[in-house]
């Protein structure tokens, strides 16, 4: 169990806003990083089947999900430590350097090596949660994005709009 799990950080690892294509240039192009959530949760399904990625606020923190609905899924777990990673250094492409989780979740228990979440994450674990997650401050969501463009980003939603009116979802 714990070779696999470790599988998924480290396929998560290397997986970042360039992994999303056209879907991963919009959102690093966003005026700020709360925009850039929410245009990666909305538009999530041109890339990914079976889960959603909403973002929510409660107080003074901010919670970045990956929550997979599609039955019958083989490893989910790993792919929980994959979506997890990958969204951390979403965060980290828009944040810069400095950005770092309060928390990171994960919806399985407790690996007998936790050196490897650790190192990478450089923040608090929590295990058997009841979803994968980033927790931060919700200040994080007001900053600019350390990539914005505002011409490229309206020429990437005019086209990511085209393409989710031409699929409807269903993005081959």
């Amino acid at each position: 169990r714990t070779g696999c799990q470790h599988f998924g950080l480290l396929v998560g690892q290397q997986l970042g806003l360039h992994s999303l294509g056209l879907v991963g240039y919009l959102v690093k192009t966003s005026p700020d990083v709360g925009t850039a959530l929410r245009s990666l949760g909305r538009l999530l399904n041109l890339h990914v089947r079976g889960a959603v990625m909403p973002l929510t606020m409660e107080g003074h923190s901010a919670m970045i999900s990956y929550l997979a609905y599609q039955p019958c899924v083989e490893a989910t777990e790993q792919i929980g430590d994959g979506a997890v990673a990958a969204l951390f250094n979403c965060m980290g492409t828009l944040c810069g350097s400095r950005w770092r989780p309060a928390e990171v979740w994960f919806a399985h228990g407790r690996p007998v090596d936790t050196a490897p979440f650790r190192q990478f994450f450089q923040a608090p674990l929590r295990f058997d949660a009841e979803r994968y997650a980033l927790v931060f401050s919700a200040d994080w969501l007001s900053r600019a994005s350390v990539g914005a463009d505002p011409e490229l980003l309206r020429l990437l939603r005019k086209e990511t709009d085209r393409l989710a009116a031409t699929h409807h979802g269903d993005f081959p």
